[in-house]
């Protein structure tokens, strides 16, 4: 059963940040581009590169998660030597605790990772967009003959200090490694994607465990004790499109980027993206129907206008419903003259006739929120914003509104 690498996806994160999007499920759960959910495209990419043995540590809310991972087959990783294992912490001999932070969850899953006797392990995130060539990466490791490789990226020297930040020789070694630093020397911030040696990092997840002052963290203690240790450390470039949605904003963002820059690609014939894509009939457009800069997935029934948006399966758009720079996930209704602008409407909800969803930026002070900047309004899952209803900008909605005029 040996493999030569082996990937860990990170997988666990409760997604505060995400506000009611993530109030039953956990943040690589949840719903992206109409037909996708984030922690699709990290295992497409184990697919695409070779990668078939993968353990993922969930955590936080795993119920969905698990489900929709299954056996692993929507990825092709339902493998008898390998495939994807779902790792919840678990009670042990000495201690039965959450996972304390990223470089504790490997440490809590050695026994796992030793049963593949791998030369490297894959240490992944479960909530980034993008697609990348692991096996490239790997070779970039394996020619450096490096303790540990960091994918990095090149961000604005403005957004810097939110990351990881390296510096970098001419020969690619990291020479220094800062993590969320207030002032940045430089623009290259860590993806969060490792690859290690397994058995130096086996000795270094053994050292910060013992060190009761440590984080468990690979970012704030691991990567730079290794550093201060000596060890050959290297960062990997990365230039294609990647993006942490770990905000609301983000979130939006990234899905609006898929109608509008075609970064991500999602037709490319040779990277194509995985998922476990519900059965549902063929869309339909009844003859009121008008749709433009959207992407419009199975079940769907519009008899109203759509323009640059994401219409997720099973959703109802009614006569004379306008739904504009929105995403709308799976069997919400949007109900006749009702108008959705610059809005999530998580599953399931109903937005009822003669509702207006982010048109008016005065209205309805009471339910403004720091998750939701940017103009976007949130409206959770399962709810019923009533006939008429006025909704602002920047508003999050986590329960029933009545009717009103």
């Amino acid at each position: 059963m040996a493999k030569e690498c082996i990937a860990m996806l990170l997988a666990g994160g409760q997604g505060s940040r995400l506000g009611v999007l993530t109030k039953g499920v956990a943040k690589p759960a949840v719903q992206f581009g109409a037909k996708y959910r984030i922690i699709d495209f990290v295992l497409t990419n184990c697919a695409h590169s070779g990668i078939d043995t993968v353990g993922v540590l969930t955590q936080y809310k795993p119920l969905l998660l698990n489900t929709y991972i299954g056996s692993g087959k929507s990825w092709d990783l339902d493998r008898l030597n390998g495939g994807v294992y779902v790792l919840p912490p678990y009670m042990q001999e000495t201690s039965g605790e959450w996972y304390k932070g990223t470089a504790n969850a490997i440490y809590q899953n050695m026994e796992f990772i030793e049963q593949f006797d791998p030369e490297y392990v894959l240490v992944l995130s479960g909530d980034h967009i993008y697609k990348m060539n692991y096996a490239k990466m790997l070779d970039y490791h394996i020619d450096k003959n490096a303790d540990v490789t960091i994918a990095y990226i090149n961000v604005p020297i403005k957004e810097a200090s939110r990351f990881g930040i390296l510096q970098i020789d001419g020969e690619g070694k990291i020479i220094e490694f800062n993590e969320k630093p207030k002032v940045p020397k430089s623009d290259c911030a860590s993806m969060g994607i490792y690859i290690f040696n397994w058995r130096e990092l086996r000795k270094q997840l053994i050292r910060d465990e013992a060190d009761q002052s440590s984080s468990n963290d690979f970012g704030k203690n691991v990567i730079p004790s290794m550093l201060g240790q000596g060890k050959a450390l290297y960062g990997y470039g990365f230039s294609g499109y990647w993006k942490d949605v770990g905000t609301v904003e983000s979130l939006y963002d990234a899905n609006m980027d898929l109608l509008d820059s075609g970064e991500i690609g999602l037709y490319d014939a040779d990277w194509q993206i995985f998922s476990r894509s519900p059965l549902r009939p063929p869309h339909f457009l009844d003859r009121n129907a008008s749709v433009t800069d959207s992407y419009v997935t199975e079940g769907c029934y519009i008899d109203g206008k759509v323009a640059h948006s994401i219409i997720s399966d099973g959703v109802v758009i009614a006569k004379n419903a306008a739904v504009k720079d929105s995403i709308i996930m799976t069997d919400c209704k949007i109900g006749e003259n009702a108008v959705v602008n610059k809005a999530i409407i998580a599953s399931g909800t109903v937005i009822a006739r003669g509702a207006t969803i982010g048109t008016n930026c005065d209205a309805t002070p009471q339910y403004r929120s720091n998750y939701c900047t940017g103009g976007i309004t949130l409206i959770g899952e399962n709810l019923t914003i009533g006939e008429g209803v006025e909704v602002g900008c920047n508003c999050m909605v986590t329960s029933d509104i009545k009717e009103e005029k």
